[in-house]
C-alpha cells in the first residue's frame, strides 16, 4: 500500500515483526509509520482516523476478537473498509500432531485455545519450542457477527485454501469485506 502511495501505518505486537517491516520500507524506500501494541486496544488512536484496514489472519493470536471488531469500527473512517482474514474454525477441531503429518484426527471443541485445549507437555512442543505464538480458533459466529454487532456491514466474503491436508476437503482460510456506514 505504502508502494501505492498510501500513508500506511504498520501495527503489530511483535518487535521483531515490526522491526521487519521497518527494514523492508527501508530497503525499498517506502515511508511507513510503525506502531507497537494489542489489537484489543487501539487507544492511541483517535475515533474515524483510517480509511482501510486490514488485518490478515491476526485473530488467531488473541483470546477474545470482540473487541478488536469494537476497536477497528471505532478508529474507521465512515464509509471506511475493514479487510479481515482468518483461519476457518474447522481447522481447529484437528489434533494438531496429526494434522502436521496430513491426517485429520477430530480432537477439539470450539473455540479453541493452546492454553487450555492442549495438554502443557504439547504446548511446549508443538508450540513455544517452534518459536510460534499461542494460537486461539474462534468460532464463525464471533469472527462474523461479531463484526455485524460491532456496526459493519459485510460487504464481501472470500474463501482461500488455508495451507493443511484440510484444503484437500474444503477452503481453510477466510476474508470478509466490512463497510462502516
Amino acid at each position: 500500500m505504502a508502494a501505492l502511495g498510501a500513508k500506511v501505518t504498520v501495527f503489530d505486537y511483535c518487535e521483531a515483526q515490526l522491526e521487519q517491516d521497518r527494514m523492508v520500507a527501508i530497503r525499498d524506500g517506502l515511508k511507513i509509520n510503525t506502531v507497537k501494541g494489542d489489537m484489543r486496544d487501539l487507544h492511541m488512536f483517535d475515533d474515524e482516523t483510517f480509511d482501510l484496514i486490514i488485518h490478515p489472519w491476526s485473530n488467531g493470536f488473541v483470546d477474545n476478537i470482540i473487541p478488536v471488531w469494537k476497536e477497528s469500527y471505532r478508529v474507521l473512517k465512515k464509509k471506511g473498509t475493514l479487510i479481515s482474514g482468518f483461519a476457518n474454525p474447522t481447522e481447529y477441531i484437528f489434533d494438531l500432531r496429526s494434522l502436521m503429518k496430513g491426517e485429520l484426527k477430530v480432537r477439539h471443541k470450539l473455540p479453541y485455545s493452546d492454553l487450555s485445549s492442549i495438554s502443557r507437555e504439547e504446548l511446549q512442543e508443538l508450540v513455544l519450542d517452534k518459536g510460534e505464538g499461542i494460537c486461539f480458533g474462534h468460532t464463525l459466529e464471533d469472527q462474523i457477527q461479531g463484526q455485524l454487532d460491532a456496526g459493519f456491514v459485510i460487504a464481501g466474503f472470500y474463501e482461500d485454501i488455508g495451507g493443511t491436508v484440510l484444503d484437500e476437503y474444503m477452503n481453510g482460510s477466510i476474508a470478509t469485506k466490512a463497510i462502516k456506514l
